[in-house]
């Protein structure tokens, strides 16, 4: 018997098994998933400061145009043991955290007030579409007239652009509530208080972190702006000194810091997220708000 007539003898329906391919242990990788992005993203970072460091003399850019990275080193050192930069840093950062917190505040409360209140939303979104519209850092200079140079105008401006994007959020998840969910509630007797706190503040959570996490760089911005029309202390106000004074090292030192407050913020609110909605399904290989 041949070796066809051998194969085409056997069974046909008979089984094959396939056995997977062996894989390395996964302790002898050197590059695994979970760290790919992050020493990626320092290695684009080196590559940046070492092109920052090199390329503008070789390109013949002065100084005062593109400092390099030792220059910024060296500034910064400056500025801590001559200008007080702690005290700078430490106005912005304070300021900004108060305003971002009265700013979201006041949103949260108008925007769940004019959710409950229909008919007032029908009123007031009008002059609310305006003030939305208007530039809220072109205002600045009216509260330095009106209250003087002093920390209320750039708190002012600070709690304004804060405000309106978390309002907006929580507005809109007023809007899209489940009415049937809510109807449901009511035929079982809860109280508007317990409707409130058991169904629409939590439906409406997503909405108000999303707008606190554009309200927390949003806050720095505000502040930056208050601080370079009438401040007198501060990283805004170390900007305007510094471009008075044509040192650039120094502008671009107090942007690096302005940078570091406002990726703090916006981690401190995503690990609050992370914490208050952890009951949300996550989308399948979505990065994680934890920094």
């Amino acid at each position: 018997m041949t070796y066809a007539e051998t194969a085409m003898s056997k069974p046909a329906n008979r089984t094959v098994t396939l056995q997977r391919p062996a894989l390395a242990p996964s302790g002898g990788r050197l590059w695994r998933p979970s760290y790919g992005a992050p020493l990626a993203s320092v290695a684009v970072a080196v590559v940046v400061l070492i092109a920052w460091q090199y390329l503008p003399p070789m390109l013949g850019v002065p100084k005062y145009i593109i400092p390099r990275v030792s220059d910024l080193y060296l500034e910064m050192i400056r500025l801590w043991n001559q200008e007080n930069l702690l005290k700078h840093f430490m106005s912005t950062a304070s300021m900004s955290i108060v305003g971002f917190v009265l700013g979201g505040l006041l949103g949260a409360v108008f925007g769940y007030a004019l959710g409950l209140l229909p008919t007032w939303e029908k009123v007031l979104s009008p002059y609310i579409l305006a003030l939305q519209i208007a530039p809220k850092v072109a205002f600045a200079p009216l509260f330095i007239l009106w209250f003087g140079y002093n920390a209320w105008p750039k708190l002012i401006v600070t709690i304004l652009v804060v405000f309106f994007p978390i309002l907006v959020n929580v507005l809109q998840a007023m809007r899209i509530m489940d009415r049937d969910l809510v109807n449901l509630a009511r035929a079982y007797n809860m109280s508007r208080t317990k409707i409130f706190f058991k169904i629409m503040l939590p439906f409406s959570m997503p909405n108000l972190l999303a707008g606190l996490r554009i309200g927390a760089t949003l806050a720095v911005i505000g502040l930056t702006v208050g601080e370079l029309v009438g401040g007198e202390i501060g990283l805004g106000y170390l900007i305007s000194f510094g471009q008075g004074q044509a040192n650039t090292a120094m502008v671009f030192d107090a942007i690096a810091l302005l940078t570091v407050i406002g990726i703090a913020m916006y981690w401190a609110v995503t690990a609050i997220e992370s914490r208050v909605l952890h009951y949300l399904p996550k989308a399948a290989g979505a990065p994680s708000t934890k920094p």
